[in-house]
């Protein structure tokens, strides 16, 4: 009985000290974390400084505390910093393990912003080593996340290394776009030395490319602010770049004064780096670990002495700890396997949403891409269609010829209204649709929405009857063009599968709080109804009721998904009811704001009034590959009195704007040669205040931030009004004069 006491006392002394043990872990585990976070900071603050010697002890601390704490997000970091130091320590090998290794780990801790600096710096490496084609995809990814993380000093940096790569691979035409976007953002976050570097390096890209001039002006520039803020490691290889670019244009006295500068500035700083790596450094760095082992060794030595007491009775303690866990290990190894497959399971599943959703992000960026390209391709002949059709209307056709012109003006109003139908609908799920609220009239609008539609209704013996509420007021303060395309479209549906009837178009009101209005806005028809199995998929894009249907009444199916979008974007909420073979009832709901009273526009009388001398001093400069859409353009231009001269390509643009003063250019966008916007920006470079029309088919939407950067002063998107056009030139050319 006395053993057996003796044997629970033991047992009991062994589980308080292994609760105290538990208790100091958890200290320890904060000062770790802390020590861990300490040596970080010095090993960057020396790196900074140069002292990489001084930043590798750093890192060899942090790195043995990192292990001891299991911290995946904290060892991946110190596994990023000594990878980086091995590189500036030129042990490029060593270098490459490692930062292999931290971006293994960074990864399963999901540290996207540390993950994206250390493809960057083994990108570094890559390009250090001559594997261009390595270095430059690990750029790109860095560069991905960078963005994403809304980082764009760190983004600015890694689009300057891209581009030095694509350089180095002679992928000139890649170089000088991805340099262009460093400068661009260097330029909007004021960080000067990232832009004179890329200055300097976009200089060389240009060159390669044959525009010897335009490379000379950009490196200077790059060259002038690595200067005023002394970036000796810019300005040595400003020398170097405008030393080559000086010989290549025959100065070879310029080009000899900027090598002699090079090689002096490149020799002191090759100095100073083999000063920083010499073999003395890397000794005294060698003999400082030695000393600091052997006294670490003889603490642990003194420690192991006066703690040999406490190691034996841990000893005993700890036999029949390893018995009690033998047995409660056995005991759980069955659960533990379990476990251990339904962790394998989740990380697999877990790898193959990241692997979907990387696919899902990447289908959507080619889905708007493909749109983009899309929206060109069919506006360019598309513009050709309608302006042609147009300009053959307005100049006294034969009568048997009408029929025809309005025959080929209504397929392509109809295939310009699908395009757009299909750009509103990624528009939406893109949500990047705005509300644009003004004062107007309610009930005169949905009158006149319903007057445009008469023709349509009549076509099919359809009567149209509209009742407004007579306790709603007339004016609110919405987005008007938004609800006259909802009701467009459930009406112009109604009336398509409605023949020999009646459709009801209501607007009731629900309620009233504060000035808000809810108002009901109901379409009933007595049209062919839709069964109840296809009710429930009539707001989803391309849907109508059958393939029957679809070859009857034609159409396209994306009415309704359009309606449902702008609906849901005005925080309203729409309804269905339909009988097959009774008709249908679609009815929404809208919160309107009450105004007092409709604003009227005032309409301006644009050129009307000009006298034609006046007209006659004005200059525009047409830039469009098209023959036809410069045929198309000039007409146009010419039925207002306006003289232009056209060019092919933005070569020529660049040179005629140089060579003579325009009043308005007129730009395309996708060119021969350079592109519209390259021939924009390099006009910027010399003046600034000419006005350019960007003249394009792309989609605008998409496109906006690159052409407020190119330095446009406004768009014109084609297929374009002529009376929108003529607004924007009115107010460019007469409004601007009289300011």
């Amino acid at each position: 009985m006395s053993h057996f006491y003796k044997t629970f006392f033991i047992l009991f002394l062994l589980f308080g000290a292994l609760v105290n043990a538990q208790e100091l872990s958890l200290e320890e585990l904060d000062i770790l974390q802390a020590k861990v976070n300490t040596d970080l900071s010095f090993a960057q603050k020396n790196i900074e400084n140069s002292f990489y010697f001084q930043a590798k002890t750093n890192i060899d601390s942090a790195l043995e505390n990192a292990k001891k704490l299991d911290n995946k997000k904290s060892l991946g970091l110190v596994y990023s910093k000594l990878g980086k130091i091995q590189h500036l320590l030129e042990e490029d090998s060593e270098a490459t393990n490692t930062l292999i290794k931290a971006i293994e780990i960074q990864r399963f801790a999901k540290d996207n912003i540390n993950i994206a600096e250390t493809y960057k710096t083994l990108a570094d490496v890559y390009m250090a080593t001559k594997k261009y084609e390595k270095a430059l995809d690990y750029y790109k990814s860095a560069e991905t996340l960078f963005n994403q993380e809304d980082l764009p000093n760190y983004e600015a940096e890694t689009l300057l290394k891209k581009g030095q790569a694509y350089l180095a691979l002679k992928n000139f035409k890649k170089a000088e776009s991805t340099l262009s976007k460093a400068v661009s953002l260097s330029q909007r976050y004021k960080l000067n030395k990232l832009l004179s570097s890329s200055l300097i390096y976009l200089g060389e890209a240009q060159a390669e490319l044959g525009r010897l001039g335009i490379a000379l002006k950009i490196a200077h520039e790059g060259f002038t602010i690595a200067k005023e803020d002394k970036n000796l490691d810019v300005l040595s290889a400003g020398y170097l770049t405008l030393s080559n670019l000086y010989e290549a244009d025959g100065n070879y006295k310029l080009a000899n004064k900027y090598l002699r500068s090079h090689l002096k500035l490149s020799d002191s700083l090759l100095n100073i780096k083999r000063a920083l790596v010499s073999p003395e450094k890397r000794n005294e760095y060698l003999i400082a670990n030695q000393i600091q082992y052997q006294k670490n060794s003889k603490a642990d030595l003194e420690e192991e002495t006066s703690a040999n007491i406490i190691t034996q009775l841990i000893t005993i303690l700890s036999i029949a700890l390893i018995t009690i866990l033998s047995l409660l290990t056995l005991s759980l190894y069955k659960n533990n396997n379990i476990r251990l497959k339904s962790n394998n399971i989740l990380h697999k599943k877990n790898s193959e949403l990241i692997i979907s959703k990387e696919k899902a992000e990447l289908a959507s960026k080619t889905k708007a891409n493909f749109l983009s390209t899309v929206t060109h391709e069919l506006r360019t002949p598309l513009y050709a269609v309608t302006g042609l059709t147009n300009m053959l209307l307005d100049e006294n056709p034969k009568p048997e010829q009408i029929p025809h012109l309005k025959s080929l003006k209504f397929s392509g109003d109809y295939l310009l209204t699908f395009i757009n139908d299909i750009l509103q609908i990624n528009k939406i799920e893109a949500n990047k649709v705005e509300i644009e609220k003004e004062v107007f009239n309610l009930k005169k609008k949905i009158a006149n929405v319903i007057s445009a539609l008469n023709n349509s209704a009549a076509g099919n013996n359809v009567n149209l009857h509209f009742e407004y509420d007579e306790n709603l007021p007339h004016n609110y303060n919405a987005d008007q063009l938004k609800i006259s395309q909802i009701l467009i479209n459930l009406i112009g549906n109604s009336i398509k599968f409605t023949k020999d009837g009646d459709i009801w178009v209501r607007a009731t009101k629900i309620n009233e709080k504060n000035g808000i209005y809810n108002i009901r806005f109901e379409v009933q028809d007595n049209g062919i109804g839709i069964s109840k199995e296809k009710q429930e998929h009539m707001f989803e894009s391309f849907s109508q009721g059958s393939i029957q249907i679809n070859r009857k009444y034609g159409g396209t199916g994306l009415g309704l998904s359009i309606v449902k979008g702008l609906i849901d974007i005005l925080n309203g909420k729409i309804y269905l009811k339909s009988v097959l073979g009774q008709g249908s009832s679609f009815y929404f709901e809208l919160p309107l704001e009450y105004a007092e009273e409709a604003v009227k526009k005032e309409q301006l009388n644009y050129f009307k009034d000009i006298n034609e001398l006046e007209l006659s001093n004005i200059k525009i400069l047409v830039v469009e590959d098209n023959k036809i859409n410069q045929m198309i353009t000039k007409k146009i231009l010419n039925k207002m009195k306006l003289n232009c001269e056209v060019v092919e390509n933005g070569e020529h643009a660049v040179e005629k704007v140089k060579e003579n003063q325009y009043d308005v250019v007129l730009m395309d966008i996708h060119m021969p040669g350079i592109s519209g916007i390259e021939a924009t920006k390099i006009i910027r470079t010399f003046n600034k205040d000419l006005t350019i029309f960007a003249l394009t088919a792309v989609t605008i939407e998409d496109k906006m931030a690159e052409f407020d950067d190119a330095g446009f002063t406004d768009i014109i998107s084609k297929p374009f009004k002529q009376e929108d056009f003529e607004k924007k030139l009115f107010e460019a050319l007469i409004l601007k004069e009289k300011a």
